[in-house]
This record gives structure tokens, sequence and C-alpha cells, in this order.
């Protein structure tokens, strides 16, 4: 299923970040917010949303794998400089401009903003997605006053219902309580160690 994450209230999500050149041509390797790396296709436009905020367009001109990631050359983009210059960019697509999904499969851009249950418990809302951690996105979810973080891992998704705003998981007994604060006595017991 597609991963990307939804950048702001524009319409622009991102599928994936540059890490850095790849070459001496241009090239660059990506991480894919995507699944379906297939997605990702020679004339296909995309957006570069730099750190600062600004945005260029590019052409894909070719792509390959590479080490689990995607090396990919944009039209213009000619030489180890150029693509320096894309280093940390978010590759983005108009939200129109995205991929069709089967029945069933939902952007993890669409679960900002839905209520996340652990069996039939709610645990919070989803304020963002984040990549890179692992092998799973971790879906970031405000739950009271804690910001816990959770993997969108296959093995504990129940059901995606974007419609009802929804995300149902099942997860390991305890993992929920791995982000939690200390309590006064594991803070006291903690400074009696370190001193």
């Amino acid at each position: 299923m597609d991963q990307p994450r939804a950048t702001s209230a524009e319409e622009f999500i991102t599928i994936g970040r540059v890490l850095g050149p790849q070459g001496r041509r241009g090239e660059v390797v990506i991480e894919s917010h995507s699944d379906a790396p297939e997605r990702f296709k020679a004339g296909m436009k995309v957006s570069a949303l730099a750190e600062n905020g600004s945005r260029r367009g590019l052409v894909i001109e070719q792509l390959w794998p590479h080490k689990g990631h995607l090396v990919l050359k944009f039209a213009g983009i000619d030489s180890i400089s150029d693509a320096e210059m894309l280093s940390s960019c978010e590759l983005q697509v108009k939200r129109s401009d995205r991929a069709p999904l089967e029945s069933g499969w939902s952007y993890v851009s669409d679960l900002i903003g839905c209520t996340a249950f652990d069996a039939d418990q709610e645990i919070g809302t989803v304020v963002d997605v984040r990549f890179g951690a692992g092998e799973a996105p971790l879906l970031i979810v405000h739950s009271g006053e804690k910001e816990l973080e959770i993997p969108y891992a296959q093995a504990y998704l129940q059901s995606v219902d974007v419609g009802r705003r929804q995300v149902n998981m099942r997860l390991p007994e305890g993992m929920l309580d791995l982000d939690a604060p200390l309590s006064e006595e594991e803070k006291r017991e903690q400074n009696k160690s370190s001193s």
C-alpha cells in the first residue's frame, strides 16, 4: 500500500524523500514512501519540496532499484552538485494525481486525523506518520498529554475505515506502555542507580 504522508492542508502528498546523490550524472537515491515502487515511472512529474519550503517541478528520466531504495535520474539534474541541492527534499505529487488503489487499500496520508483503536479501546488521534525508523512507518498518535509511536504493521492492523476515520489495530500487550512516562517510584529507582 502507498505510504505517503500529507504535508499540510495543501493538495500535495509526499511519496518519497531524497537521501542524497548517487552517481556522477545527477542521480539521487530516494527513500520511497510506497511499498509499490512501480508507482514511480519514467516521465512521471513530481514536485521537490525543500526544507526551506521552496518547491521545484521535476520529471523522472530513468529509475532503477539499488540496495532497497530507488535511484532516480531527473531531467536537467546532470551533476553531483545539482543532485546535492535535492538532498532531503520531499518528493510530492498532487493529491489528485496519486495512483488509484486496489479495493481494501488506503493511503497512509488519509490516516492523519483518524482515531486509532486497540481492539475496541480508543488510543487517540493520528497526527502524523514517520518513515525510516524501521520496516513499518510509525503512526504518531496523540493520546491525552502523551505522544505515542505505533508501528503501522500488517501484523497489528485489523481494519481501516477512512470514511469513518478509524484505524483498528490489535497491538501486543504492553506496547502502549513503552512510551509511558516513568512513575514516581521508577524515577526514584533510576536516581538511586545513577548516583
